[in-house]
């Protein structure tokens, strides 16, 4: 006989030998997929667009989220032979919105950078460039002291 024990959030069943040997009687429940805090993806099984999937980044609910839902949803159903080609008009509102709002939606020159200028400043050697260097190596009036050596 197997045994429960409850540890806190978690649930230890303990099963014998026996327990293994009888059929399951466990009962699987079908999702359901019009269950709104069930995690779908983008698109749901009705082939609508899941507008509080993470995937989108709070972009249907900010302030120009009317704008993107409806560029997202004329891409999304867009028939033409390079989808969303007859989306322009949408796309381009959208853009004008979230140039309304240059501190929620930076472009991305405007985001920090994860390495500040001082950083990669003191990340190259100091006076070398590798790629004026090697032009001046290489200058085609003198002799290859490698090639001359391999002849």
């Amino acid at each position: 006989m197997s045994s429960i024990r409850q540890e806190g959030k978690d649930k230890i069943i303990f099963v014998t030998k026996e327990d293994h040997e009888m059929p399951s009687s466990a009962e699987f429940v079908e999702e359901d997929p019009n269950d709104p805090y069930e995690e779908q993806g983008l698109i749901l099984p009705s082939g609508e667009i899941n507008w509080n999937c993470p995937c989108l980044g709070g972009m249907a609910s900010g302030p120009c989220g009317t704008e993107f839902k409806e560029a997202f949803s004329c891409f999304h159903y867009s028939k033409e032979e390079v989808k969303g080609s007859d989306c322009l008009e949408q796309f381009r509102t959208m853009q004008e919105c979230l140039q309304r709002y240059p501190e929620l939606y930076p472009k991305e020159d405007d985001a920090p950078s994860i390495q500040t200028s001082e950083e990669s400043a003191s990340a190259e050697p100091s006076g070398t460039n590798t790629a004026a260097g090697f032009e001046k190596d290489s200058d085609p009036t003198r002799p290859n002291s490698e090639s001359s050596a391999e002849s």
